[in-house]
């Protein structure tokens, strides 16, 4: 396996991808609207977002399936935004697979060399490597109908990999199938493309697979891109109330910020961030909430704890409204419902925002 890795990372050198001044307009309805963006060569560059937020525009104008209304798409140094979709050495992994159901494995992962008619013996050399690579070793004959979802996922992933493109596009390739099957399968995608180093841009709506596999995340916002960063930036970091919701959970309340002082309500605590002051919202993350039953902090009821096995979720009734938090495992020390407690806010996952 690692031999043929070897043997594709070869093929082709990773090439930057860069959008400029990129704007989509259907008719009257503009999807993308002046979205300027890097990937950097060989690295995971996912597109994140709610439906109808322009991700999925923005990859098919990549891959060449729609043309941009304004601005330029360049690989490297090349200019391709009216190059045709066939021209531009991509491959795209679909939500539904897109394999032909009276084809073997074999027959589907070679389909696409086969018609561009290279050569049999490279053709087998190409789709053994692949076939070693994602795990289908002795499933060669079997027809693509008769394999699970995860195997008909790697018979995708393999028809894209066999190719050796420029560029690997993902069209949110995990959505059919189950949280376990999804999990595995993103680690796979993760660890094949950082072996070969191929350029990649992901769509989906998953913030947790966003997180999981990108090197960086572009988080997008009615056809705008909303904030882009490393994951854990965009989640200790968030610029804007949408993007801390959207990526992870998040409690959301008013509180005031002066000289180095959080107050809310009547409680106050040290904070340190610069760049803001006066009225400000608060964006706590759940496992930042810390209770106590007694000592410094805003007043508060416990109104639920629910033991959920690797961890602990609870929520606290205070003046400025219902708090969630969450600790790691048991947490038998944890106030129990209807108890009296002090709540107060961890620095590492507390961050404030303009009102």
């Amino acid at each position: 396996m690692q031999q043929a890795v070897a043997n594709m990372k070869g093929t082709h050198q990773a090439v930057s991808v860069r959008l400029e001044g990129i704007v989509k307009k259907f008719g009257k309805v503009t999807a993308v609207e002046k979205v300027d963006l890097e990937l950097p060569a060989g690295k995971l560059v996912t597109l994140l977002g709610p439906s109808g937020c322009g991700k999925t525009t923005i990859l098919r104008m990549v891959a060449g399936l729609e043309r941009p209304t304004e601005g330029r798409i360049f690989f490297g140094g090349e200019d391709v935004t009216r190059l045709p979709a066939y021209l531009r050495d991509i491959t795209m992994m679909f939500q539904s697979y897109a394999l032909f159901p009276h084809m073997n494995v074999y027959q589907n992962i070679a389909y696409g060399l086969e018609v561009t008619r290279r050569p049999k013996e490279e053709i087998r050399e190409r789709v053994a490597e692949v076939v070693r690579q994602v795990g289908l070793t002795g499933l060669e004959e079997r027809p693509v109908a008769a394999l699970s979802g995860g195997q008909q996922q790697r018979v995708a992933l393999a028809r894209s990999l066999v190719m050796q493109p420029r560029v690997l596009l993902f069209d949110e390739p995990l959505s059919n199938l189950d949280a376990k099957l999804r999990k595995r399968v993103r680690e796979e995608i993760r660890d094949i493309q950082q072996e070969l180093g191929i350029t990649s841009l992901y769509v989906t709506h998953d913030q947790e697979e966003a997180m999981a596999i990108s090197d960086q995340v572009v988080l997008m916002n009615k056809g705008v891109i909303e904030q882009q960063g490393d994951p854990r930036t965009l989640y200790t970091r968030p610029i804007s109330r949408f993007a801390a919701d959207f990526i992870g959970r998040a409690n959301f309340f008013e509180g005031y910020y002066s000289g180095g002082l959080l107050q809310v309500g009547t409680y106050s605590q040290p904070h340190q961030q610069e760049g803001i002051s006066g009225r400000v919202t608060v964006m706590v993350r759940p496992e930042a909430l810390r209770v106590s039953r007694e000592g410094e902090g805003l007043e508060g009821t416990v109104h639920l704890v629910s033991f959920l096995g690797s961890s602990t979720e609870f929520s606290v009734d205070t003046a400025v409204g219902r708090l969630e938090g969450v600790v790691a495992g048991d947490a038998p020390e944890l106030p129990g419902r209807g108890e009296k407690v002090r709540v107060w806010f961890a620095p590492q996952g507390t961050y404030l925002l303009p009102a």
